[in-house]
């Protein structure tokens, strides 16, 4: 349910006050700016984040002289790094994501246990990453469609107590469903053990892809970047075991490891 008095949903309504007094449809806006009527729509209503580029867009065609660009400096005291910014509001905003982890289960599918000793119990962390989840629960518009491939060593890596582990693994569990899928790479060499990256798949087909790195992470809609993390994706998930044997895996790891 969204929170009506959340700066993202007081955003949604300025937006949508100026639009109706420019005398725009939700349709004619989106032929102006060239984004998708759902998606203004979606953020008028506070369930999607709006992007700077959107607002600046925005500004142009209502000619509000830059008001709704300005109105987004409440992003300016989120706990999120800067650099993370860009790949969360795409993040919430794809239709499809695709992500492979070698270190840590996916931040989209971890407990709050689990966040709480990864982030070091910053409780205001641990919420913001909470948060990003709920795109996965929404109902309008549909969750994205999530593929996520981790290495088998994840499921071994004691974050937390046990009882924090087996908790995670149950939900990874109870989390897979028509559009969320878990893979798991065996033991072993493969071609994932680089680092861990996501891809983001928007509306109109376009991709983006997050990578991780020792200091920060880097979003980038390069296309040779894209494609090679596409294909490296793919790659890894012809090296991970099916979906039934990956659940399978899973199930065996949190009643035999984690007990």
């Amino acid at each position: 349910m969204v929170d009506i008095y959340s700066p993202q949903a007081i955003w949604g309504r300025e937006l949508r006050h100026y639009r109706q007094a420019a005398g725009l449809t939700q349709a004619q806006m989106a032929h102006k700016v060239h984004f998708s009527e759902s998606l203004i729509s979606g953020i008028e209503t506070g369930q999607l984040p709006a992007s700077a580029e959107f607002a600046r867009c925005c500004d142009e065609a209502l000619s509000t002289g830059g008001a709704l660009y300005r109105l987004l400096d409440w992003r300016k005291g989120q706990v999120s790094p800067s650099w993370f910014g860009k790949w969360r509001d795409k993040e919430q905003v794809a239709t499809t994501l695709r992500s492979y982890q070698p270190l840590v289960i996916p931040g989209l599918l971890q407990t709050e246990a689990y966040a709480r000793v990864l982030l070091s119990g910053d409780e205001t962390a641990v919420a913001a990453r909470l948060d990003r989840q709920r795109i996965l629960t929404r109902e309008d518009p549909h969750p994205p469609i999530l593929r996520c491939v981790i290495d088998e060593a994840v499921l071994h890596r004691p974050i937390g107590a046990p009882l924090v582990m087996r908790e995670q693994l149950h939900h990874l569990l109870a989390m897979v469903g028509p559009r969320l899928s878990i893979q798991v790479v065996p033991h072993g060499m493969h071609s994932g053990l680089l680092g861990g990256f996501s891809i983001a798949t928007l509306d109109g087909g376009n991709d983006l892809v997050y990578m991780e790195t020792a200091v920060r992470g880097l979003t980038t809609s390069d296309q040779e970047d894209v494609t090679a993390a596409i294909e490296c994706f793919e790659s890894i998930r012809t090296e991970a075991l099916p979906l039934s044997m990956s659940t399978d895996l899973i199930r065996k790891t949190m009643e035999e490891r984690w007990t």
